[in-house]
């Protein structure tokens, strides 16, 4: 795998239900990754250590009663799984809250597209917005 500069951008639709597996077993540090997502709130259904089994690791999954959060700590040599529903239209980030990990790719933006409803779309701007 080579590695590759410039932040990640995913596009989903409006309602989507996005699933990420925050993987930090790479190389070891001392810390763990406490990883943010601006406008969005998430659930934390799983973590644990060692690299993500996907055929193991859903069974302890808690889908119950999983913490809402809008930053989880990714163990040091471990994982969590975030699950939200993609429903606040814009451009949101994603990174790592040690702004330095950034430097290291540990960010990425996601696009929400516009809903079916005025409700859950972007206002236009206003007609006599200046343009940039």
């Amino acid at each position: 795998m080579n590695p590759e500069f410039g932040t990640k951008l995913l596009v989903v639709s409006y309602g989507s239900r996005l699933e990420f597996v925050l993987q930090d077993t790479s190389f070891i540090n001392v810390e763990n990754h406490p990883i943010h997502i601006h406008g969005h709130y998430f659930f934390t259904v799983g973590s644990g250590i060692g690299n993500f089994d996907p055929e193991r690791d859903p069974a302890g999954f808690n889908l119950v009663d999983p913490p809402e959060r809008n930053t989880v700590a990714v163990p040091s040599g471990g994982w969590a799984v975030i699950r939200f529903k993609a429903n606040n239209p814009g451009v949101w980030f994603m990174h790592c809250h040690l702004e330095v990990h950034t430097t290291w790719g540990l960010a990425m933006a996601f696009i929400v597209e516009n809903g079916p409803k005025p409700s859950q779309s972007i206002l236009p701007p206003p007609k006599d917005y200046p343009p940039c």
